[in-house]
């Protein structure tokens, strides 16, 4: 597969401080990648790397194989498109005015900005001026601005920041049209929970260290966290389970005796679910629950930080 982008064994450091420590990862043409991490994780020096605006202590940045800081950073940052954390746009003007001005920096015709905007889910609003916009709204519309000139790559630093739960939603939703029309993308967000479904691959920072880096179901696989059952049974079912439960899973009743939280190795799924078809009737619903980003992302901080409290 391509690669649009890469760091290569980059530091960057603020003098005594380490922001970033010997990260490498390679983002490929036609994937969404989420750059996850609370705040202070090193995400926002890595989009700074590849825009150009800061250098690497060490190792090497790379954008279509092009150092964006070095004498082709002008031709390496033509082929991003980039929206930060918080966009700022006149609000005297309107969103097809904000774009023909963009498209001018960018030296690119203005024909395609209405159906950018479509893309992006402000279409109906495209004539309205920005000071009648939402948050999400702006936000949409930097992504708008961040596609003219078709970018190779978009990088979008917490998109979904101060945002309300519709907002977030659209956000997302513009990110998934964008990921169903093949577009390589960088998201940097610390909303781990919510970006989980919206992504091909996901790069676990702490403290500008990269901890883990893979396809969401991939990192679940390798990291042994237990699954957790809510079974819903019919009255008297409880004893009957608890009987016969496999080694390693242990029993919490929730409630009344009619429902079981079960916690279990993966390893121990399938015979487990063989064990609870063999009851019959006496079960009425099953319900899992997988571990998600948040709990991989625990796990990972809390191996991380056994090597320093031994230190």
């Amino acid at each position: 597969m391509t690669t649009v982008a890469e760091w290569r064994d980059v530091s960057r450091c603020y003098g005594a401080l380490r922001a970033v420590a010997d990260v490498s990862l390679a983002l490929r043409a036609g994937e969404v990648t989420a750059l996850v991490g609370h705040n202070g994780a090193g995400k926002t020096t890595l989009i700074k790397l590849l825009l150009g605006l800061i250098r690497p202590s060490a190792g090497a940045v790379r954008v279509l194989g092009l150092d964006p800081a070095g004498r082709a950073g002008a031709r390496a940052r033509q082929a991003l498109g980039f929206v930060p954390e918080n966009v700022a746009f006149h609000g005297a003007m309107t969103a097809l005015e904000l774009m023909a001005f963009y498209a001018r920096l960018k030296n690119c015709a203005p024909a395609r900005n209405l159906a950018l905007l479509e893309r992006v889910g402000l279409a109906e609003a495209a004539r309205r001026r920005v000071a009648t916009y939402s948050k999400g709204m702006r936000q949409r519309l930097g992504m708008a601005q961040a596609l003219i000139g078709a970018p190779r790559l978009l990088l979008f630093d917490e998109p979904t920041s101060g945002l309300d739960p519709a907002s977030r939603a659209e956000v997302y939703a513009t990110i998934d049209r964008l990921r169903a029309d093949g577009a390589t993308v960088l998201v940097s967000t610390h909303a781990l929970a919510e970006i989980e479904r919206h992504v091909d691959r996901v790069a676990i920072m702490h403290r500008g260290r990269l901890l883990a880096l893979g396809a969401l179901a991939e990192l679940q696989r390798g990291s042994a966290l237990p699954l957790r059952l809510r079974v819903c049974l019919r009255p008297g079912g409880a004893a009957r389970v608890a009987a016969v439960l496999p080694p390693g899973v242990s029993c919490t009743p929730v409630g009344d005796d009619t429902t079981l939280e079960l916690v279990l190795a993966p390893a121990g799924k399938m015979a487990l679910l063989r064990t609870l078809v063999n009851l019959g009737d006496a079960v009425e619903d099953l319900d899992w629950t997988t571990p998600g980003l948040e709990a991989l992302h625990r796990q990972l901080v809390a191996a991380s930080a056994v090597p320093e409290a031994r230190a």
